[in-house]
C-alpha cells in the first residue's frame, strides 16, 4: 500500500497541472493538522458509546429530506444521517479535512479540484459511495428539486466529471479562493435511493444516508429518534474518532420555549441552548440547580456573530423609502431593553459581522475605499463620511432626542398625521405586522412598538407556528420579522443568498429583506473572489458599510458564549472547540459512567 508521499508524488507526475493533494484544505493551504492526525484536539480517547440523548425541538415537521424548500425537517437530520465530502475543523478559522473524500487536489489554476472517494465509504444500505454519487449530489442541488439556497451556493461549480471508479473532478466557472472549501461542504446522495424515490417528493420514507445515524422512529408532531449505525464506515475515521457517543438520540417537540423550559426542568430532556435572557437569569433555578442534578453554564467561543436584527421587507410599499427605515430604527431603545429585560447581559451588534475583524471601523480607507469609489453619488454619503454606529439612547442621547430625530425623517419623506396616525400624501397609513416566532420576543417588541405609537405608526406582533413561519419565510410574506444573518470566520458564497439582486425574488433564498442594488452586489462579488485576505477584509468592511446605511435593519444584539443547561449525566473533552455551536460540542460529549442516567 502506498504512503500518503509516495501517493501524492504519483498524483502529481499523472496530473502536472494540479498541485498536491492532501486530506486537509484551508483558504490559505495552512492546516493545523498533519496527514494522519488520530483525531480532533476537542475530542477525547476517554470517550464512551452508550446510552440515549435526549433533546428538543419546537413546532414540529413534515419531511424527511432537509435539502428541500417545501416543508419542515426534523431537527438533527443533515447532521446525523448525512454527510458531505469533507468536514470543518472546529478549531480553526476556515479549514476542512477529508470524510467521503480521503484525498482533495486542488488545480495550479484555481479552476477545478478533484476529490478521491474513501473505498470505505458506504451509504447505510451498504452500498458504495461512488464518483456517480457526488456527481448526482451536485446536479441534483443545482436543480430546481433543492432549495434555492443550495442553488445559488454552489453555483459557481459548473460541473462535475466521472475520472475513474474513485475520483470525481468539480469544474469551476471562476477562480475563487473560496471554492475548493465550498465544493468540500456538499453533501453527499445515494443515487441509488433517490432514483427510486423522488428527491423532492413529499413523503416520510427515511432517507439512505452515509452518516453516523439511522432514522429509528418517526412521530409527526410528537418525535424523532435516530440510532447509531453499528456499521457505520467512518466510526474509527480521525474526523470521527471520539465523537457522536450516544446510542440513539430523540428530539422531544414543544409548543414554544416558554414550555420547553418547564419541561426540562421536569427531567423530560438531558440539554438545550438558551436564547432567552430572561430564562437564564429567573427561569432556570430552582432545587434542581442547587443541588447539582441540573446545571447551567457559559461556554466561550469566537465564533463571527453576524447580524441580529429586526428585518423590514423591501417588497412591501411602505419599507422603500430609506428615511422611513431611519426613522423605525431610531425608535429602538436598545439600552433599555437590555437593561430592563435582558439583566445588562447583551452587547448590541454594530456590524454585518459583528465580533469581527471584517466589520468597519472608522471611515473607509485605502483599499475599501477603492471599492466603494465607483458608486459615490449612487450610495449614502455617509458610507464615505461616518463611522457606522447604531442608534444610542445613552447621554447625551436618549429615546425623546431620537423619536424627535425620527418624526423629522418622517415629515421629510411625506409622512403626517391624520387621526393620530402617520399616514402618505396618497392616504396610506404607516402599519404593518412584526412576525415571530414562539412567544419569547412578545415582551422584547411591546415597548419597541409603543415607542412608534408614539411617532403614529401602527404595528402590531404576531406568533405563529414553526412551521407555518418557515413557510412564510420562504414565499417572503411578511412585513417586519426577527433574523440572524449568520456568518463564517471567513466570508464568502453566502454573501449571494442574503444580498444579491438575483437571489431577492427567489423563493426560499436568504435575501429576506429584498435587496436589489447594484453596488451591493458588486461588493459582494468582490468578497468571493477576494485573492487575498487584505482584498476579503477589504471587500467585507466596504460592504457592510452600504450595508448599514441603507437602512435595512433594525440591529438587534448578541452574546460572545454560549448559554447551555443540562443534566448532569455528562462526561466531556477537557479542550473547547473555538468555532462552533452547541450541537456540534455536545456531539463530542458522552454519558459518564459514573453519573447513572435515570429517566
Amino acid at each position: 500500500m502506498k504512503t500518503l508521499c509516495s501517493l501524492l508524488l504519483a498524483l502529481a507526475v499523472v496530473l502536472p497541472s494540479f498541485a498536491l493533494g492532501a486530506q486537509g484544505i484551508s483558504i490559505d493551504g495552512k492546516v493545523k493538522y498533519p496527514p494522519g492526525f488520530r483525531q480532533f484536539d476537542y475530542t477525547s480517547d476517554k470517550a464512551q458509546k452508550g446510552g440515549h440523548l435526549v433533546l428538543y425541538d419546537l413546532g414540529s415537521y413534515d419531511k424527511l429530506n432537509p435539502y428541500t424548500l417545501k416543508g419542515t425537517p426534523p431537527a438533527g437530520i443533515d447532521d446525523l444521517v448525512f454527510e458531505t465530502l469533507a468536514v470543518p475543523s472546529l478549531d480553526e478559522p476556515f479549514a476542512s479535512y477529508g470524510l467521503i473524500a480521503k484525498d482533495i487536489v486542488v488545480a495550479k489554476d484555481k479552476l477545478s479540484v478533484t476529490f478521491t472517494i474513501n473505498e470505505e465509504a458506504r451509504f447505510s444500505d451498504g452500498t458504495p459511495i461512488t464518483p456517480e454519487d457526488v456527481k448526482f449530489s451536485l446536479e441534483t442541488l443545482k436543480s430546481t428539486a433543492a432549495s434555492p439556497s443550495y442553488q445559488i451556493y454552489f453555483q459557481d461549480i459548473s460541473s462535475a466529471e466521472v475520472l475513474d471508479p474513485h475520483r470525481v473532478r468539480f469544474h469551476f466557472a471562476k477562480r475563487n479562493r473560496e471554492l475548493h472549501m465550498i465544493a468540500s461542504q456538499l453533501p453527499v446522495f445515494s443515487k441509488k435511493f433517490y432514483t427510486t424515490h423522488p428527491f423532492d417528493a413529499p413523503d416520510m420514507t427515511p432517507p439512505v444516508g452515509s452518516g453516523p445515524y439511522l432514522i429509528k422512529e418517526v412521530i409527526p408532531g410528537k418525535s424523532i429518534t435516530y440510532a447509531r449505525n453499528p456499521h457505520y464506515w467512518a466510526r474509527d475515521l480521525n474526523v470521527r474518532r471520539g465523537m457522536f457517543n450516544f446510542d440513539t438520540i430523540t428530539y422531544k417537540y414543544y409548543k414554544d420555549q416558554v414550555v420547553a423550559v418547564e419541561a426540562f426542568k421536569a427531567g423530560e430532556f438531558d440539554f438545550m441552548s438558551v436564547n432567552i435572557a430572561k430564562q437564564w437569569a429567573r427561569d432556570l433555578v430552582g432545587p434542581k440547580f442547587k443541588s447539582g442534578e441540573l446545571v447551567k453554564e457559559s461556554l466561550p467561543n469566537k465564533n463571527n456573530a453576524g447580524m441580529q436584527a429586526f428585518i423590514f421587507n423591501l417588497r412591501k410599499p411602505i419599507f422603500k423609502d430609506r428615511l422611513v427605515r431611519e426613522a423605525l430604527s431610531l425608535a429602538f431603545d436598545f439600552e433599555w431593553t437590555n437593561s430592563a429585560l435582558f439583566f445588562g447581559q447583551y452587547t448590541r451588534c454594530d456590524s454585518f459581522f459583528s465580533n469581527s475583524e471584517m466589520s468597519a471601523k472608522g471611515v473607509p480607507t485605502g483599499l475599501e475605499l477603492s471599492y466603494l469609489e465607483p458608486f459615490r453619488g449612487k450610495i449614502p454619503q455617509e458610507v464615505f463620511t461616518t463611522p457606522p454606529a447604531p442608534f444610542s439612547t445613552k447621554p447625551p442621547a436618549s429615546l425623546r432626542s431620537n423619536l424627535l430625530k425620527a418624526k423629522k425623517l418622517l415629515d421629510e419623506a411625506g409622512w403626517s398625521l391624520k387621526n393620530g396616525v402617520l399616514t402618505s400624501r396618497g392616504g396610506q397609513p404607516l402599519e404593518f405586522e412584526i412576525l415571530l416566532v414562539g412567544s419569547g420576543f412578545e415582551r422584547v417588541m411591546e415597548p419597541y412598538i409603543n415607542n412608534l405609537k408614539r411617532l403614529g405608526v401602527v404595528a402590531h406582533s404576531r406568533v405563529i407556528d414553526p412551521a407555518l413561519y418557515i413557510r412564510r419565510l420562504d414565499d417572503f410574506d411578511f412585513d417586519m420579522t426577527v433574523n440572524v444573518f449568520g456568518q463564517a470566520q471567513s466570508p464568502g458564497n453566502e454573501q449571494r443568498n442574503y444580498w444579491y439582486s438575483t437571489s431577492a425574488d427567489r423563493k426560499g433564498s436568504r435575501n429576506l429583506i429584498g435587496i436589489k442594488d447594484p453596488a451591493v452586489d458588486a461588493l459582494v462579488d468582490r468578497i468571493i473572489y477576494a485573492q487575498t485576505q487584505e482584498e476579503l477584509a477589504a471587500a467585507c468592511k466596504a460592504l457592510d458599510r452600504v450595508l448599514w446605511y441603507g437602512y435595512y435593519v433594525v440591529p438587534n444584539w448578541y452574546l460572545a458564549q454560549h448559554r447551555i443547561a443540562y443534566r448532569n449525566i455528562f462526561a466531556r473533552p477537557k479542550t473547547l472547540p473555538l468555532y462552533y455551536s452547541p450541537f456540534q460540542g455536545l456531539m463530542t460529549w458522552w454519558l459518564a459512567p459514573e453519573k447513572p442516567q435515570h429517566r
